[in-house]
């Protein structure tokens, strides 16, 4: 097992060598002021149970993002620039010749109820996850998890990748790919633990065959506009005798966008059954990023929409200007998943569906830019307020720039992909991530949804509207057969008195 810590330091956060001493057996870091990572690599014989070995074996690949709702995922830096709605995001692709199997389609979601929350409501792979290529994706709300049990076996119960703290963590991925044979389980903390920073002891691992590798690190301005140039301070735990100084540059695919680049979601009230998505931009955030100069650039939002809420693809995808300038789009790019739209909920198999919008840019930057997505909301069963709450996942804002040639990415240490929208970038595009407003606290608009209302037997409150209903079916009913007997009689031929004969 590998283990490697990473904290990236602001360039305002002061640093002095007292704060991370590395011992023989230990590291010990006093109130640093950073965001960490850390990333663990298991084997597959280290996976664990036999329920994670039977899924992964069934697999070819299998990427899980899970993103807190809270405002400490607006903190990103590079190079961890990269984002996904909040909730639990699930590429699966299985093995050739395993895509019949119900037994490994089943597999997958039993995976997920272990390892997040027995909540989740998944059959298999073929009815709940959308696909898209050859990959097969998931999505739910999920604002907790229980996966720090699992992490904490495959730790073996001691190190620091058991103490990481992952029930606080922002984000957390898991990797596995049947090449490399290796699970990756990561990590990405925006903040410490407490107001004076991280104060905690890196200890060396127990088992000589274990490795624990820690960087303390910033960036620095690169020289071209693709790189992200880092320097600090790099030691391996129980190995090395003294931290030691490195810098080194890389071409990163991810890059932040300064923190006044922000953008916020709302939905004017009262949202009825066809809200509108507002996305609130900021000046800043409708500047062209700093990208290469041969590059050409445009602005973009990922939707990930549950079941319950869906756009329509027919209006959304129009050339009609008219209608693109009033909502400030220019083009519906790609959309998967459930877009059905006459089917009520309860009717839906998948999860929902994912929206990729280019979004139209201002000549002029004016104090504030909305951008409205029409939606729709399916019928939801009754309860007994006559309302359910539907959370609708802040979408995902984004510069995409793509060049003639463009810059080969080459290795990258802290490299992210599979995240449901790069995939539908080419490998050479380069993105520049708007940031959540800070001021929200949650990533998540709640919205009352009408419903029909039940009593506390169960039963309709507004009966009346059913026998109405009923009623009028039976009065509509006679009235065509009195309607048609009517036109019948009147299409019958009079009879005609016989002539006398002279």
């Amino acid at each position: 097992m590998k283990t490697r810590i990473t904290y990236l330091q602001p360039r305002s956060s002061p640093f002095s060598a007292e704060q991370a001493i590395l011992e023989k057996e230990a590291l010990r870091i006093r109130e640093l002021e950073a965001a960490k990572e850390v990333r663990v690599t298991v084997g597959g014989d280290e996976t664990g149970d036999e329920l994670v070995r039977d899924v992964l074996n069934s697999a070819r690949e299998i990427h899980i993002r899970w993103a807190n709702a809270g405002a400490g995922t607006g903190l990103k830096v590079d190079p961890f620039g990269s984002r996904v709605s909040a909730g639990l995001h699930v590429g699966y692709t299985p093995r050739d010749g395993l895509e019949g199997s119900e037994e490994k389609g089943e597999g997958i979601c039993r995976l997920l109820r272990q390892l997040f929350d027995k909540i989740i409501q998944c059959e298999n792979y073929t009815e709940s996850f959308t696909s898209q290529s050859s990959t097969y994706q998931f999505y739910t709300a999920l604002p907790e998890h229980t996966l720090n049990e699992y992490i904490t076996n495959i730790c073996r119960g001691d190190g620091p990748c058991a103490t990481a703290g992952w029930d606080r963590a922002d984000s957390i991925d898991l990797d596995y790919d049947v090449v490399s044979g290796t699970l990756i389980v990561s990590g990405y903390w925006s903040q410490p633990d407490n107001a004076d920073g991280w104060t905690e002891e890196i200890r060396a691992p127990s088992n000589n065959r274990d490795r624990v590798e820690v960087g303390l690190l910033g960036t620095e301005k690169a020289v071209e506009a693709e790189e992200i140039k880092m320097g600090g301070l790099l030691g391996v735990v129980g190995v090395d005798e003294a931290l030691k100084p490195t810098l080194f540059s890389f071409p990163s695919r991810h890059h932040v966008l300064p923190p006044q680049a922000t953008f916020s979601v709302s939905f004017p009230q009262p949202t009825g059954m066809h809200p509108t998505m507002t996305i609130s931009l900021s000046p800043a955030a409708l500047e062209y990023p700093a990208a290469p100069e041969d590059t050409t650039c445009a602005l973009h939002a990922y939707l990930t929409l549950p079941s319950y809420i869906f756009g329509d693809k027919y209006q959304l995808s129009t050339t009609d200007p008219l209608f693109l300038d009033s909502h400030h789009l220019v083009a519906l790019r790609a959309v998967s998943g459930a877009t059905d739209l006459e089917a009520p909920d309860w009717f839906v198999s998948h999860w929902g569906s994912n929206w990729l919008l280019e979004l139209a840019t201002p000549t002029d930057l004016p104090e504030e830019w909305n951008v409205t997505v029409p939606l729709h909301l399916r019928y939801l069963r009754p309860s007994e307020t006559g309302y359910r709450t539907a959370g609708v996942p802040w979408p995902v804002v984004f510069w995409a720039c793509t060049a003639e040639g463009g810059t080969k990415m080459g290795v990258n240490p802290f490299d992210r992909i599979h995240l449901g929208w790069d995939g539908l970038f080419g490998p050479r595009t380069m993105f520049y991530q708007v940031n959540p407003d800070g001021a929200t606290a949650r990533r998540v608009e709640d919205l009352d949804v009408p419903v029909l209302h039940l009593d506390k037997d169960g039963i309709f409150h507004s009966k009346a509207v059913e026998l109405g209903t009923v009623a009028a079916i039976i009065l509509g009913l006679l009235w065509v057969l009195w309607k048609l007997g009517v036109v019948a009689r009147s299409g019958s031929p009079r009879p005609t008195k016989e002539k006398k004969s002279q």
